[in-house]
């Protein structure tokens, strides 16, 4: 599997506690904040959760 650059573009004014606890756990604390998370089911899943906030780059395979 691959990894994923994540980062946040949007404010996390006005989400509810899932989303603020999913963007907490992804690891991303500011707009602009950008972080690299494993390409797997589960993050993918926290992604979803949170796509209105988020921008999302492939960073390729790990071969």
């Amino acid at each position: 599997m691959g990894t994923l650059a994540v980062t946040q573009r949007r404010s996390r004014n006005g989400s509810n506690k899932r989303q603020l606890e999913t963007l907490r756990s992804l690891g991303l604390r500011r707009i602009g904040h950008t972080v690299v998370v494993q390409d797997n089911a589960q993050s993918r899943g926290m992604l979803h959760a949170v796509r209105h906030l988020i921008e999302v780059e492939e960073q390729g395979s790990e071969r």
